[in-house]
């Protein structure tokens, strides 16, 4: 498969069909995101992980927002995505599109478990939400896991595109996603 750097992400036609790659049975779900930017920047890491789709979801912007664009260097044309009016919805379509998924959420919260100590399957989802209030309890109570990043520092939080990040790499390797040609 030929890869494109930026400038030719930038530039595929938004009408044109996305270049056909294998996709992984996993998904995000941005759960009211409120940076445009790090909208932007999930779109490149879904991309980079060929997940299945992305989902956008509540009071956040969606594409063709010019600072997701700018963010994703072009990746919002070839990453599968979809709106939803809430989190809730998504998780629910989710649960029907996807028969067996787990969902799990990168939260801190008294529930959660480190996200090294958790065992993923596919199809899985993984939920991000918002970088000032988090998920509310009734979007954490549809998710089947709650996963949190130790932070040893005086910081409570991570920016939502590096826990998907850490999160997300973490369990492709344990799911030998990263090395499995098969997809």
């Amino acid at each position: 498969m030929k890869k494109l750097d930026a400038k030719a992400l930038r530039g595929l036609d938004e009408n044109e069909t996305p270049p056909a790659i294998p996709r992984h049975p996993i998904f995000f779900i941005l759960d009211n995101i409120y940076d445009t930017y790090n909208i932007g920047g999930l779109f490149r890491l879904a991309d980079a992980l060929a997940i299945e789709k992305l989902y956008i979801c509540g009071d956040s912007e969606t594409p063709p927002n010019h600072r997701i664009k700018k963010a994703s260097i072009g990746t919002y044309k070839i990453v599968p995505w979809e709106y939803c009016k809430t989190t809730e919805d998504a998780i629910k379509n989710l649960r029907k599109e996807q028969p067996g998924i787990h969902i799990a959420a990168i939260e801190q919260d008294p529930r959660s478990v480190p996200y090294q100590d958790h065992t993923y399957t596919k199809p899985l989802a993984l939920m991000v939400s918002n970088e000032t209030t988090g998920a509310k309890k009734e979007v954490l109570d549809l998710c089947d896991s709650i996963l949190e990043i130790p932070m040893c520092g005086i910081n409570i939080s991570l920016n939502v595109i590096i826990s998907a990040g850490i999160v997300s790499y973490h369990a492709y390797n344990q799911l030998d996603i990263l090395t499995d040609s098969t997809v």
